[in-house]
């Protein structure tokens, strides 16, 4: 029987939460960044598979400033120093703008107890981004209802992914909250963080 994801009545939801979290950054710490690899070879209890990981690249936004960025870097010392310091400059620059991209890289995680952005190379589980499954109340298609609060974006657009949203409690159990996703499978998200796609 898989570990429960929904409210335990019999203990405050704040107690459950914060234990839920605990047990999140645990499965998810047992496999490497490339969760398609399996556990880590060092982990000596074999962890639950995780419900649902996908690779967030950078968004269109951050690639497109990254890119002018090192452009105008060039640009700037072809002008200043000319052609050939501007070349000379160019590996460093190219390989600093790559550097940006792959730390942008983030995986979207759902584990047994909570939802997570995992950030490659800083840190493998992002301590501000995991929300226990047991404080969302709804997921949906697209953008946010009227009513919902402000959501927080995770991920960016890419061809093939589309938006829903998450409607979910603060880790006080009381002030809602809600965050938008860019996913592959809006059907299989929604069934990972157990709560059916609305319509």
């Amino acid at each position: 029987m898989p570990p429960r994801s929904r409210r335990d009545n019999s203990e405050p939801l704040i107690v459950q939460a914060a234990r839920d979290r605990e047990r999140h950054i645990d499965q998810v710490t047992s496999y490497g960044y490339f969760a398609r690899r399996g556990p880590k070879r060092h982990v000596t209890v074999t962890p639950r598979p995780l419900r649902y990981w996908q690779y967030d690249p950078a968004s269109p936004r951050v690639t497109a400033l990254t890119v002018l960025a090192v452009a105008a870097w060039l640009g700037f010392l072809g002008w200043r120093d000319g052609a050939a310091a501007a070349a000379a400059e160019a590996p460093v620059a190219l390989g600093l703008g790559l550097l940006v991209l792959v730390v942008s890289t983030g995986r979207f995680t759902v584990s047994d107890f909570a939802v997570s952005t995992d950030i490659a190379g800083l840190r493998q589980t992002s301590s501000f981004g995991v929300v226990p499954l047991v404080l969302i109340g709804e997921v949906v298609p697209g953008a946010p209802p009227a009513g919902w609060p402000k959501a927080k974006g995770r991920g960016g657009w890419w061809p093939g992914r589309h938006r829903i949203s998450v409607r979910h409690l603060d880790p006080d159990g009381e002030t809602p909250k809600a965050f938008t996703a860019w996913v592959r499978d809006p059907a299989a998200v929604a069934d990972a963080l157990g709560r059916p796609l609305r319509d």
